[in-house]
């Protein structure tokens, strides 16, 4: 296996740093990439962390399954793990790049084109090609919670396969994204599977555990490492729909994510600061929400509640 020019032998791991660009200051940017290989033939799965920099959990999950030793202790096959795509993002605290693109709007990127493209670039050349399975570590953007969750595109039999052994509370099916990693991967012939946990800027020890339970249990399945695959059913939805603000105020939110909701359920409230009005925000149809806003001061039109219907 050869990255970037770089050559990991098996049974041995090797990081592996890609010089992407300099930051105003001089300061070298690098995409880091951790390879584990084992002596046996086998998958290679790509884990991958940050793609939008202000979401932790990921890289929190990918940080802490190499310190467990998850992946040095693989009997066959390779792991590839990028705890950290977007460093830009990461340095700002924001989702995006220093010029406001998402990387993740970027795929399969240009060598000459934007900042976020040219991370894209990047990895789609020099990493993404060795992938036979990949997972992609999200949390909800902005003060969205989400509920702990696996997105897989529905036509595709092998990601949903993946989902499954992903194991995680809700599996949603899905379209592609344009220029979205999934869609990249989709058309070079790699399952990929979206975990989202959590919020951004904020690190959720429960849904951390659930995404490292997540990649064991992968693991587990394609004989990767040893233990006993614990199967997690989950409950399949298909996209949703966002529930907005029908007027700005202060929300109060009365169902959370994960929460199963009825026709006409209460979801919360919107209140104005002066106690003049009150308006009750309600589920339109039976379904699940799988996403909700944590901001308490809301706009007219602010996405509230992301509720899925069973698929």
């Amino acid at each position: 296996m050869i990255i970037a020019g770089v050559n990991i032998p098996k049974g041995e791991k090797v990081t592996v740093d890609i010089p992407i660009s300099r930051l105003p200051s001089n300061t070298q940017i690098d995409m880091i990439a951790h390879v584990y290989r084992s002596e046996k033939e086998g998958p290679t799965l790509l884990v991958i962390g940050g793609v939008h920099g202000d979401e932790l959990n990921g890289i929190e999950i990918i940080k802490r399954a190499e310190r467990s030793k998850m992946f040095a202790k693989i009997k066959c096959g390779n792991v590839i793990a990028v705890p950290l795509l977007n460093v830009y993002g990461f340095l700002n605290y924001s989702r995006g790049v220093p010029d406001g693109k998402d990387v993740n709007r970027s795929f399969p990127g240009t060598k000459k084109g934007s900042l976020a493209s040219r991370v894209a670039y990047t990895f789609t050349k020099e990493i993404l090609p060795h992938a036979d399975i990949a997972l992609d570590m999200h949390t909800g953007g902005g003060s969205i919670y989400n509920f702990p969750q696996s997105r897989a595109y529905a036509q595709d039999e092998e990601a949903i396969k993946l989902a499954e052994d992903f194991g995680m509370p809700l599996l949603i099916k899905g379209r592609l994204i344009n220029k979205s990693l999934r869609k990249t991967a989709y058309q070079m012939g790699i399952p990929l599977v979206v975990f989202e946990g959590g919020e951004s800027q904020r690190m959720d020890e429960k849904v951390i555990q659930k995404g490292l339970d997540g990649i064991e249990r992968v693991m587990i399945a394609r004989g990767m490492i040893e233990g006993e695959m614990k199967r997690v059913r989950s409950k399949t939805i298909v996209d949703g729909t966002w529930i907005r603000a029908s007027r700005s105020g202060i929300l109060k939110v009365v169902k959370k994510s994960g929460a199963k909701v009825k026709k006409g359920d209460l979801l919360g409230t919107i209140s104005g600061p002066y106690g003049l009005f009150e308006v009750k925000v309600k589920a339109r149809k039976d379904g699940i929400i799988y996403g909700h806003n944590n901001q308490p001061v809301i706009n007219q039109g602010s996405a509230l509640f992301h509720i899925g219907y069973t698929a």
